[in-house]
Order: C-alpha cells, then sequence, then structure tokens
C-alpha cells in the first residue's frame, strides 16, 4: 500500500467560523489570519493505492462554479486535482473508488466536472464507484436551512444519477483494509476513513477535526450544525487515537499534514506533528 497527499488548492475561510466560540486572541497565535480575519486552509486529499485499488479520499472544490461564486472563497495555490494525480503517476480514469467524507462543497465538488461542450456534466472519475453514508446522502438532498448553501446540486445529482453511488449505513470495512467510520455534529453521517498501513492507522480527518488547531477539545467551527455532538464525538475518537497511536492526516491544515496525540494534565495535546511520509 502507498499514499500520497492528493493537494487541489487552498480557499480562506473566516477564522471565527472556522474556531466558532473560541477568541481569536487564542485561536490566532495557533493558526493565522490577514487583516480581513481570513484564514488561509489546504483543501488536501488522500490517495489510496492497494494492490489494483486506487481510492481518492475527497477531492476538492471542483472547477464547475463561476467567478463570482469562487470570488467568495479567494482560491490561491498552483496545485489542482489533475495536476497533483499526474504527479504521483495517475489520471483521473484510473481512480477505482472515490469515498466522499461528506457532499460539502469543499469536499466532494472535484467529483464532477463539465463536458466537452459545457453543456452538461459528467463524473471526473468514470471509472470510480463513488461512496459516502446514507445519512449524509438523505441530509444533502434534503438539508437544513443552516447548512444548505453547503450542498450544491450540481456535485450530487450527477452521481446520484451515474448509478455508480453505493451508500453505507453502519460502520464497517467496505475496502479492504479501510474501516468507514461515522461521526456526527459537523454534519450527519460524515464518513471518517481509517486506512490500516503495516500495523499503523491513518486517519482522514476530514471536518470533524479539520486541522491541529482544533484539537483542544472546545475548539470546534461554528459550522458544525450540532456542536455539542461534534464534542461527544471528538472524545470518542480521542479514547481510540490516544490509545491506539492514530496517524491523523489533515485536509484542511495549511501547516500540518499530519500528526499523533497525546494525553497531558491540559487534555489531549499533539504528540508530534510532520509530513505523513514522516509517520509511514
Amino acid at each position: 500500500m502507498k499514499l500520497y497527499p492528493i493537494l487541489t488548492g487552498n480557499l480562506k475561510l473566516d477564522g471565527g467560523a472556522m474556531f466558532g466560540v473560541v477568541p481569536k486572541v487564542l485561536w490566532q497565535n495557533s493558526y493565522p489570519c490577514d487583516e480581513n480575519n481570513l484564514c488561509n486552509w489546504a483543501m488536501r486529499c488522500l490517495l489510496v493505492v492497494d494492490g489494483d485499488r486506487k481510492i481518492l479520499i475527497d477531492n476538492g472544490i471542483g472547477n464547475k462554479q463561476d467567478e463570482k461564486w469562487l470570488s467568495h472563497y479567494y482560491l490561491n495555490g498552483e496545485a489542482t486535482l489533475e495536476s497533483s494525480l499526474s504527479k504521483v503517476g495517475y489520471a483521473p480514469e484510473d481512480i477505482t473508488d472515490v469515498i466522499l467524507t461528506h457532499m460539502h462543497f469543499d469536499h466532494c465538488g472535484g467529483s464532477v466536472t463539465w463536458n466537452a461542450g459545457k453543456t452538461g456534466y459528467e463524473l471526473a472519475f468514470p471509472n470510480a464507484t463513488y461512496w459516502t453514508s446514507k445519512q449524509q446522502y438523505e441530509w444533502a438532498f434534503n438539508p437544513n436551512r443552516r447548512e444548505k448553501a453547503s450542498f450544491l446540486k450540481e456535485n450530487i445529482q450527477p452521481i446520484n444519477e451515474s448509478g455508480k453511488l453505493k451508500l453505507i449505513d453502519e460502520e464497517g470495512e467496505y475496502i479492504p483494509n479501510i474501516v468507514f467510520k461515522l461521526y456526527n455534529g459537523h454534519t450527519d453521517g460524515q464518513v471518517i476513513p481509517h486506512i490500516q498501513m503495516n500495523g499503523k492507522t491513518v486517519v482522514f480527518m476530514a471536518d470533524l477535526m479539520p486541522s491541529a488547531a482544533h484539537i483542544p477539545m472546545p475548539w470546534i467551527m461554528a459550522y458544525d450544525t450540532r456542536p455539542l455532538q461534534t464534542l461527544h464525538d471528538k472524545e470518542r475518537f480521542y479514547a481510540e487515537a490516544v490509545k491506539n497511536d492514530y496517524i491523523l492526516f489533515f485536509e484542511h491544515d495549511l501547516y500540518n499534514e499530519s500528526c499523533t496525540l497525546e494525553d497531558t494534565p491540559k487534555g489531549v495535546r499533539v504528540k508530534k506533528a510532520g509530513q505523513l511520509v514522516e509517520f509511514i
């Protein structure tokens, strides 16, 4: 098995939204912002190559939206989904499986692209099976008013119509060596893949924990639909992660790709941070 971080570019989001009730005087020491209170965040996906399977976990914001819409997120960075895949020797046609942790636009937008004439949409990974949870699928098609803007029809409907979508509603090993675990709070039915590699467990954190700065227990996003559930599920995750020395892989942390955790008198904190390759 081989793991490849796949960069798809960066976006900027309001620091207050990303850290919720935590005061700026605290979070800005861990994660800097600009004069407009905007923090720069990665959209870092993960390619798992295991035998004949090429499994892509999330795929960034995509390229279908118009310039006005994209301007709200201040996209930056030179990396794209296609260039990052090419850099490690793969093309979209090689991908056999796409795991969508959830269907917010910055996680699933790269699933679907324009057709050649820009008259409609087609799957960006034509040979892939797409995976997400039944809970998230139902949430995305019937969103609450607070979360509705994060679910874009053009990112979701073409996958649904393709016949290549598989929904899971219980935790389990649906792809060899990858255990799908479900967490709520940020959104319902968020899939957090646990990858088993050489006796170690690499966990793709998605928005359960978008960065190492979010490790302290109350540091959670204002975007979360049920923050108290997020706290509960973070605590549940920490009990496993510290005990089993999980390697956390961050999707949005611009500065830390991965880390391990430890218990301290102040609660769970970073034990070691660095690039994924340093841990595996």
